[in-house]
């Protein structure tokens, strides 16, 4: 079987929003097609005009390929070679970011083809299942352009996630620092004010993850506050100061009352070592659509375990990216949540429309897949209404 072709397609919902912290208003999807009439599907979580150039983008030396060169003509079932001779090959531009973002989608194509043409889920090929169900926590991301308005509505979902059994949720609390929501600007007691209503509305039973998206500038700043949520039982912390603050995340590790996590942005598993080992997070959170796809995540997943550390994926995105962290998670045994998006609970077209998700979710926890390869189906007619580019 060979590669024939390699589509990328920039899709921006129509009601997109610069305002909102959601980079699930856009997408990169990727089709590779084969000689045999196997499509596999990727995305990437990234500017999407950015992976598609930097897909397509003619190469010019030995050390700036162009992928999509590369792809054409190969053999879709030898991803881990693929994988090298892109990172390989395109390292002067592609070493990390967006390079490594875009090729995490095409590894992600590459692994439901070759589900495809084995016709098993793509789990079993990863290494078989590690365990028998997988929880995933409700993200939300309220909408909202006063505090009061961003408070009301985060609790009104954190009730609905409950409502549709949800055993875990996660609220973006972004009031303040780089990434507010809305351009909000309240202080931390009202971050509090906050996190305690959310974590009311739950009750005690249902499990609280809380995502400030790097709000302070370091563990200095971020202490005096968190030690203050000990009483609301969070079961981590997110993003709290800036990735590359080391230094702090390591404090944060010694000092705060709740497991630190992080590692969205983070590519390739050379990164997450160094989060790991000096940067001590207790939570690792590769994105499958940003780390180096499926294929790295899998390495990824294994130095956390090697150092007791716990797997939580990141995943804002579509179903394509949803289904591939199914995939990952059941074949990873420390992975104890995923990132979920409910489609009832948010605002982003593209999750709503642009595929269905490769799994069944019942009673609060997703079954294995049993589909072949990813298992998702694309809705053509969302990519002829949404693409850009």
């Amino acid at each position: 079987m060979k590669i024939t072709d390699v589509e990328t397609y920039v899709l921006l919902a129509d009601n997109y929003d610069p305002n909102l912290t959601s980079s699930a208003q856009d997408t990169c999807l990727l089709i590779i097609k084969t000689d045999e009439g196997i499509e596999g599907y990727g995305e990437c979580d990234t500017s999407p005009w950015v992976a598609k150039a930097f897909i397509e983008s003619p190469g010019t030396h030995t050390m700036d390929q162009c992928v999509k060169d590369i792809l054409i003509g190969s053999d879709p079932l030898k991803i881990d070679d693929l994988w090298s001779k892109i990172y390989v090959g395109t390292a002067m531009t592609g070493r990390r970011g967006a390079g490594v973002n875009a090729i995490s989608a095409v590894d992600m194509a590459l692994w439901d083809i070759k589900g495809k043409y084995e016709n098993k889920p793509v789990f079993e090929l990863m290494g078989g299942k590690k365990q028998d169900e997988v929880i995933p926590y409700a993200s939300l991301q309220p909408v909202g352009h006063s505090f009061q308005e961003y408070k009301d509505s985060l609790v009104e979902w954190a009730i609905k996630a409950k409502d549709l059994g949800f055993r875990a949720v996660k609220s973006e609390v972004t009031l303040n620092g780089p990434y507010a929501h809305s351009g909000l600007n309240e202080n931390d007691d009202k971050t509090t004010e906050v996190v305690a209503a959310v974590r009311k509305a739950l009750g005690p039973e249902i499990k609280l993850m809380i995502d400030v998206q790097y709000r302070w500038l370091n563990a200095d700043e971020a202490l005096p506050v968190v030690k203050d949520w000990k009483e609301f039982d969070i079961y981590f912390l997110e993003t709290p100061v800036w990735t590359d603050d080391i230094k702090s995340y390591a404090r944060m590790h010694d000092e705060a009352p709740m497991k630190i996590a992080a590692g969205e942005w983070l590519s390739t598993r050379y990164e997450f070592e160094d989060l790991i080992i000096n940067g001590k997070i207790d939570v690792a959170q590769p994105d499958v659509g940003r780390c180096g796809g499926l294929t790295e995540a899998m390495k990824i997943a294994k130095f956390s375990q090697e150092h007791k550390r716990i797997i939580v994926p990141h995943c804002w995105k579509t179903s394509v990216s949803i289904s591939a962290t199914a995939h990952f998670a059941f074949n990873t045994p420390n992975c104890v949540f995923i990132e979920y998006l409910p489609p009832q609970l948010c605002v982003e077209i593209l999750r709503k429309e642009l595929a269905t998700e490769g799994f069944e979710y019942i009673d609060g926890k997703i079954l294995p897949p049993t589909k072949p390869g990813l298992g998702i189906e694309l809705n053509r007619d969302a990519i002829k209404k949404y693409q850009v580019a």
